[in-house]
């Protein structure tokens, strides 16, 4: 049998029942990477001598009768997480000597759950891209098709999911970086609730690994399975035991549905800043299709939705607002200059862009506020629907682009070419008021590519769009299985 197409709550099984050890998975799965990763480039850090040892200590672990979440299980884990003993660099040339002392909280947990960490995977520089590259570890590419990114910042996991290289990963998200990936490549992807997994060191290097509450960021679980997410998030989950910690813990309300007649949903295709590409349109609508088809209450539109573009104008400015931190004073003034010099008419997402690029704390705070009259409007909305379904970007995976200046790129879209920012904007959708949120696989594009969808829900109410997930998971198929099958995924 092929154990790395297997899901982690499959895997868990079989090694419960004496199927399998831990050290023919994580031989399985090392033997996969080094014979295929060559091309697709995913795992940029490979752990495999200190991954077997983990396995062999998992296996001992069990024949004495411990049971953990993960105990056992082959992981990867984004390259910008902290691990003692491995490089973070997040693909700073400067950087590429950093090796951190301890691991970050999130990789403790998966330790103490019992995972078997096979790796790092591989993202752009500075994670500030919806590609995954760098001068360091090179170009990961999509499985489906290598002439396209496999989507960022957390790219790389993406890949090793969709070929087989472990069966979990954990990734992070500020402007999709968890959705994009899983998007593209077929697999399924969580944005927690803003807060809800503590994010301590997921710091760019040299930074010590201080508990910092971020702003727009979290952390998150990756699998090829919906049910594979809920498991890894309950790892996840829970405040920084330096701080929040310290006084409570987290309890996840349950599901407000477990049938799938019973959720009441919201589909959106439509931004008034971007159009939708067919695909990704199509695929909005297969899902929305299976809704009605399996007896949910279903609209396409309600007054309670927040206004998208002024959300879309709201998040480019907070999001931009922490990218020129450490620009020298020089360039800082240039971009004043540039700024003042927009009419005050302007109201386009290039000017939120460079407004928010030398946003004042004045300005941040009023950004800010208006966050929190989306938030209300949120629960508004959220008192009449359980889930709102929409698209992640407007296309599928798109061919390599690695122009220097990023403001200057374009994304192509149906044959019309865009700023290549502004596709942000469905990832903002969920990430400006700190909503969760759930990609799930909803079929290929003509090419034959990925296709995903979110889901987002309530605030802290993770586990609704996570089980509509898993529902939609048994109605429509999820991770396609050829690229996760014993031929070569190149």
């Amino acid at each position: 049998m092929d154990w790395n197409c297997v899901s982690a709550e499959e895997l868990s099984a079989a090694l419960r029942a004496g199927a399998v050890t831990s050290v023919e998975l994580t031989e399985e799965a090392i033997t996969r990477i080094e014979r295929y990763d060559e091309v697709i480039n995913a795992i940029c850090v490979p752990d495999f001598d200190r991954a077997r040892d983990a396995a062999r200590r998992a296996d001992r672990a069990r024949a004495g009768g411990e049971e953990l979440p993960l105990l056992g299980i082959p992981v990867t884990v984004k390259e910008s997480y902290d691990i003692a003993g491995l490089p973070t660099t997040w693909g700073m040339p400067q950087h590429a000597d950093y090796v951190p002392a301890e691991d970050a909280v999130q990789v403790s947990r998966l330790k103490a759950a019992g995972a078997v960490v096979l790796g790092k995977t591989n993202v752009p520089l500075g994670l500030q891209d919806m590609q995954s590259y760098n001068e360091i570890y090179g170009i990961t590419v999509n499985p489906w098709d290598h002439a396209r990114t496999p989507g960022g910042s957390s790219g790389g996991s993406a890949a090793a999911l969709a070929c087989g290289f472990g069966a979990l990963s954990i990734g992070s998200d500020i402007a999709g970086s968890l959705r994009t990936p899983a998007h593209f490549c077929g697999v399924y992807a969580h944005k927690p609730t803003l807060g809800l997994a503590a994010t301590r060191g997921m710091v760019a290097p040299p930074g010590p690994a201080l508990p910092v509450d971020l702003d727009l960021a979290v952390v998150g679980p990756m699998a090829r399975t919906a049910r594979d997410l809920t498991l890894l998030l309950e790892v996840m989950a829970g405040p920084d035991p330096l701080t929040h910690g310290v006084a409570y813990d987290v309890t996840l309300p349950p599901a407000r549905h477990e049938r799938l007649a019973e959720f009441r949903v919201l589909v959106l295709d439509d931004h008034p800043l971007i159009p939708t590409g067919s695909a990704v349109r199509a695929g909005v609508n297969r899902v929305a299709d299976a809704l009605v088809d399996g007896g949910a209450h279903v609209e396409r539109y309600s007054p309670l939705l927040p206004d998208p573009a002024e959300a879309a104008t709201v998040y480019t400015r907070l999001l931009f607002s922490g990218t020129v931190a450490r620009f020298p004073v020089d360039t800082y003034e240039q971009l004043r200059n540039r700024a003042a010099g927009l009419s005050a008419d302007d109201r386009g997402l290039d000017a939120a862009r460079l407004r928010g690029m030398v946003s004042t704390h004045r300005d941040w705070i009023e950004a800010n506020n208006r966050r929190e009259l989306h938030r209300h409007g949120w629960r508004q909305l959220f008192a009449e629907f359980d889930v709102v379904v929409c698209p992640i970007t407007p296309t599928p995976a798109f061919p390599h682009e690695h122009g220097p200046d990023l403001l200057q790129r374009r994304i192509d879209i149906d044959g019309v070419e865009y700023p290549y920012f502004d596709q942000l904007v469905w990832a903002g959708v969920a990430t400006m008021p700190g909503l969760p949120a759930t990609a799930i696989p909803a079929g290929r594009s003509p090419e034959g590519l990925p296709v995903g969808v979110q889901l987002i829900g309530p605030m802290f109410e993770d586990r609704t769009p996570l089980r509509l997930a898993e529902l939609l998971e048994q109605k429509i198929g999820g991770f396609c299985e050829p690229r996760c099958s014993s031929s070569a995924p190149v």
